[in-house]
């Protein structure tokens, strides 16, 4: 009676130990994969931020010379 006892609890312990294995594995898998997405966005975004810093930059240039002719008052 009582191995049986002690096969069910020791049964029940490695099937939960299994399932926390396949859980942990699955975060694993799923890090692993947001990272390689995040890598991947980050150069298809990269070109897009570049225009947008250059865009930015020039419109930054073209109020400070506004200021300086007098088109804009402040």
């Amino acid at each position: 009676m009582q191995d049986q006892t002690i096969k069910k609890i020791a049964t029940v312990a490695i099937n939960i130990t299994k399932a926390l294995v396949i859980i942990y594995l699955g975060f694993v898998e799923v890090f692993k994969i947001g990272e390689l997405l995040r890598e991947k966005l980050d150069a298809e975004f990269d070109i897009p931020r570049k225009w947008a810093s250059q865009n930015y930059s020039i419109l930054k240039k073209r109020l400070v010379e506004q200021k300086i002719a007098g088109v804009i008052e402040n």
